[in-house]
């Protein structure tokens, strides 16, 4: 008699383990695809290493020249925050932008190379390819959160180095530039040739820039231009970037509105990259 209730338990904890296993696996299958992407990226850097050297060179001229004249000319009022001091975070975000924005130019090389083709014939979720390459930039940006840290030092920029707080940093690097690049690899689908791609990158990016709180406040910006800002996901990256790199410092937004805004942002560029990546084979 007790038999029958433990066959009947056995069977209900097999049952339950297959559900649970059959709901998990596409899940874990799609974290494992897409790490597997990203590392595959990133060993590229090993064939390449000065890309991460030349890249730095960037921020360097940005926070050395314009930073410094401006922050000794005192022609940008910037609150009881120093120019210098205002800038970095803004200079960080800017230079991930640049490394980004351009990444889609490695996808048009893969797909005359036949890479594409490859990865397409594979059973890897198109999501989980355009994330994992996604990723792999936002790995490569981190050197120049080095770098602008390590300039930013050298000028006496008030850092704040709490551990919770270079965290943050590190995801929203990371966070940014997978927005970014995907954007980017969206525009690859679409224009399909080198030369019209970098032609796009170049007019999209200084937009982008311009148009965000990276070098300057919004309270100074005309009326239109302040709109255009609020509806420019840099603005909330060099928000968040300056709430946490900044000692003392607070966010202007929130920084739960702008995660969720770069989450949100990112999760549609994913779908509508997964969408289109086929098409670059075509």
């Amino acid at each position: 008699m007790t038999s029958l209730p433990n066959a009947k338990r056995q069977s209900d904890l097999v049952s339950l383990k297959t559900m649970t296993t059959s709901i998990l696996y596409p899940v874990t299958g799609f974290v494992e695809k897409t790490f597997v992407i990203t590392e595959f990226e990133l060993r590229k850097l090993r064939h390449d290493f000065t890309e991460l050297i030349t890249r730095a060179l960037q921020p360097a001229l940005w926070l050395l020249i314009f930073g410094q004249v401006f922050s000794h000319s005192g022609a940008m009022h910037t609150g009881n925050i120093p120019y210098l001091d205002f800038i970095a975070p803004g200079i960080l975000a800017q230079s991930v932008l640049f490394v980004a924005i351009f990444f889609g130019i490695n996808v048009i090389w893969e797909r005359d190379l036949g890479i594409v083709q490859k990865f397409l014939a594979s059973p890897t979720p198109r999501a989980a390819l355009v994330l994992g390459k996604g990723l792999s930039a936002g790995a490569r940006t981190l050197s120049q959160a080095a770098v602008v840290y390590g300039l930013s030092l050298l000028l006496g920029v008030k850092l704040n180095w709490s551990p919770l707080a270079l965290l943050n940093v590190v995801m929203i690097v990371v966070l940014t530039s997978t927005l970014f690049s995907t954007f980017s690899l969206i525009i690859a689908c679409i224009v399909k040739t080198r030369e019209r791609f970098m032609g796009v990158g170049q007019v999209l990016t200084m937009p982008l820039f311009f148009a965000s709180n990276a070098i300057y406040p919004t309270e100074i910006m005309p009326g239109w231009l302040k709109v255009v800002s609020r509806l420019n996901p840099l603005t909330y990256v060099v928000d968040a970037l300056r709430t946490f790199m900044l000692a003392g410092t607070t966010s202007s937004f929130g920084v739960g509105f702008d995660y969720a805004v770069m989450l949100i942002a990112t999760t549609i560029l994913v779908l509508i990259g997964a969408r289109l990546y086929p098409h670059l084979a075509t």
